[in-house]
């Protein structure tokens, strides 16, 4: 029990702050334009530099040599999960105007907005490599065959080029981890100045990303939640069939037990809340990509609590 409550309370630091982002959308505090400030906020201002400052600081060339090769454990996950997903599409009689995108939701997860902060409250700065790992796969794989598939169920719309697509992949926190790893690998250490600098604004990464998804949450609306067969097959890939094969791939793995700890927990995130805004370019079903980040996201608060008590028994 004494496991529950330890991430019990790491949730609950998360659910506050979520907490604070819907009362203040509630007051009307946050409009369109602003949620997507908060958004860019997060992703070009302080992931970027938080990035930067946990890799020079908490990790040696050695160790990142051996980190990168353990790429191989959340692609063959996502892989397997995108096989599953078009077996459940037919057994569970999916709309064919949404197969597509149930099928990215089903097997991407929300590893930054979700994924990060959770991690952090709960395992601390140490995770942070190892929960960008799980990342550089899952943003690669959703912005390229998650398109895809969330591109099959609109009839028009507009189209992501190649150039458009890479942009994508190589993020400014991707770009950030990069930069980490090549100070590290080369030695060098950045000025005092710049490391304070970066410092600063990284520590806003956490707080404002769960203010963003407390507005998220918000802007969905509560009363648009709702089970039926698409959101429970959504559900079961994201809290039962990703943790579980996850957990059946990096049980005997030889890997730090932390990496095991933080690949499992990532791999039962929410939706990801680019998944509205892609259905919504191609003309997919983006209410639904909506409510179904909404209601992964809050059951996400319930399930991560369980699933630490799961994890310290089995790795």
């Amino acid at each position: 029990m004494g496991i529950f409550f330890e991430s019990a309370q790491g949730v609950l630091i998360i659910i506050l702050m979520v907490a604070v982002g819907y009362a203040l959308a509630g007051k009307g505090w946050f409009n369109e334009n602003s949620t997507r400030l908060l958004a860019k906020l997060v992703t070009q201002i302080a992931l970027p530099p938080y990035m930067i400052i946990s890799i020079t600081r908490d990790f040696s060339k050695r160790e990142l040599y051996a980190l990168l090769p353990d790429l191989r454990f959340p692609v063959i996950s996502m892989m397997l999960l995108m096989i599953l997903a078009w077996g459940l599409v037919y057994v569970l009689q999916i709309d064919p105007g949404r197969r597509g995108l149930f099928t990215s939701m089903f097997f991407n997860s929300n590893t930054v907005f979700v994924g990060l902060p959770i991690n952090m409250a709960i395992f601390g700065s140490k995770s942070l490599p190892y929960v960008l790992v799980y990342y550089m796969a899952n943003t690669t794989i959703f912005w390229t065959i998650g398109v895809y598939f969330i591109q099959r169920d609109g009839s028009v719309g507009e189209h992501l080029t190649f150039g458009m697509i890479l942009r994508k992949i190589f993020s400014a926190p991707l770009i950030g981890f990069m930069i980490g790893v090549v100070l590290v690998l080369i030695n060098v250490h950045l000025p005092k100045f710049l490391n304070q600098t970066f410092t600063y604004l990284g520590g806003l990464t956490i707080p404002l990303s769960m203010l963003f998804i407390g507005v998220s949450v918000y802007n969905a609306g509560l009363k648009n939640m709702r089970l039926n067969r698409s959101s429970l097959g959504v559900l079961s890939g994201r809290f039962i069939f990703a943790p579980v094969l996850m957990i059946l791939l990096v049980m005997h793995a030889d890997m730090p037990t932390l990496m095991k700890q933080v690949f499992i927990l990532q791999s039962c995130m929410p939706v990801m809340t680019n998944a509205p805004v892609v259905a919504k370019l191609y003309h997919a079903d983006a209410d639904f990509a909506s409510i179904m980040v909404t209601e992964t996201t809050l059951m996400s608060l319930i399930v991560v609590p369980i699933m630490m008590v799961l994890i310290q028994k089995v790795v």
